[in-house]
């Protein structure tokens, strides 16, 4: 006969948080399962058509020893009249999905108000169907359906980071014993989603702006430099900054608001719009003054009937000591890692750096998405850059 309710009460609160989790058992396959945090779960292992299986009961001391092993006797009834414990059905109680992530989220004071708000908002939005689901009811393929019409909608980089952020809330719910695994976690991003087209231009890491800073110092306002600077305060791309138009420009002149840029210079064929920061309206106030009545913002040295060399800005780079290292469109790069880690929303990192799905329908309503973050974002980083050396402002 095997061993049958060998615990004590004692034994469970004394039962310690160890390098790795480990198992306390009670008798007929009921244990108390101990998480390396301390977390301690009432599950009971069994067979059934030949394979070993587990139920989660609940945590402990919440469901206390006693009531686990009544609970173990419902389920051993359970398959014995040839049922399942896995049946879905509500289990009193446990919170909804959308409740389990407010819950987790909202205790999340380790990070900023904003990156909590964009991984709450973030689930609700998308996950919207599955959020009034109890927690331990949601599928890996519940989950993997929704995730997949992110990624076909075109939204690359936050279906990862949606991915990222529920399954954080499922950790935290087999912490707390609502559920027995992370369906999230068996989602490989890599393999399940479309990889985003990456721009293989060299770029320096955020760290590394102020010595850039200082080696663009010794340049002096060349225009080469006020590009470059242009270029890291508005996340374009060379040959857009390069044919840039004062006509583009919207707003009282020395104080203008946008950039607009013409769908035809666009890489893919679509409107952008740009916010302006102080610190950029204050390069284009410098360049207006050398403009020489030239319709471009970078008129070429001998002529100001077309824009300047392609390769001003590359050439310049590499007087700096940064070939290979650096370069204009690196900017874009050096940028989104910023904004990313600063935790802000990746729709509106994406529509900056004019990432925007091919259908063009959505892509002429998306032209200016998420403006007023846009504008409060770039102005954060042209704050950012001006604090690592950027002197303009």
């Amino acid at each position: 006969m095997p061993t049958v309710n060998k615990l004590t009460d004692a034994q469970c609160r004394k039962a310690e948080p160890r390098d790795k989790a480990y198992k306390v058992f009670d008798g007929l396959g009921l244990f108390l399962f101990v998480s390396p945090k301390g977390a301690k779960v009432w599950r009971m292992a069994y067979r059934q058509d030949g394979k070993a299986q587990t139920h989660v009961i609940g945590p402990y001391p919440l469901i206390s020893l006693a009531d686990a092993r009544i609970k173990r006797d419902e389920v051993r009834r359970t398959l014995v009249d040839g049922g399942s414990p896995k049946a879905p059905k509500a289990r009193p109680g446990l919170p909804t999905l959308g409740a389990a992530a407010d819950a987790y989220w909202e205790g999340r004071l380790d990070v900023t108000d904003a990156y909590r708000m964009n991984a709450l908002n973030g689930i609700r939005h998308h996950l919207e169907g599955l959020c009034p689901k109890p927690i331990d009811q949601v599928t890996r393929q519940d989950l993997l359906d929704e995730l997949l019409r992110m990624d076909k909608a075109g939204l690359l980089v936050y279906v990862r980071a949606v991915r990222s952020w529920v399954s954080q809330v499922f950790d935290w719910a087999i912490e707390r014993g609502h559920r027995d695994d992370n369906p999230a976690a068996s989602i490989k991003p890599q393999k399940a989603f479309r990889v985003p087209a990456r721009e293989s231009h060299a770029a320096i890491a955020p760290s590394q702006v102020p010595e850039f800073f200082a080696r663009l110092a010794i340049e002096a306002e060349l225009q080469s430099v006020l590009a470059c600077k242009l270029l890291a305060l508005t996340w374009v791309r060379t040959v857009e900054l390069r044919t840039m138009r004062w006509a583009e420009l919207e707003g009282p002149t020395d104080a203008w608001t946008l950039w607009r840029i013409p769908a035809g210079k666009m890489k893919r064929r679509n409107e952008h719009i740009v916010p302006l920061s102080r610190q950029a309206v204050s390069v284009l106030a410098v360049l207006r003054q050398r403009a020489n009545g030239s319709e471009f913002v970078f008129p070429a040295e001998h002529t100001k009937a077309r824009p300047m060399s392609e390769n001003a800005v590359l050439y310049l780079l590499h007087r700096m000591g940064y070939k290979g290292q650096m370069t204009g469109h690196g900017w874009r790069s050096v940028a989104s890692t910023w904004a990313n880690e600063a935790g802000w929303t990746p729709d509106a990192i994406e529509r900056q750096l004019a990432h925007v799905p091919d259908d063009k329908v959505r892509a002429a309503y998306n032209r200016a998405a998420y403006l007023p973050q846009r504008r409060e974002m770039l102005q954060a980083w042209a704050d950012w850059l001006q604090a690592q050396g950027l002197v303009t402002g």
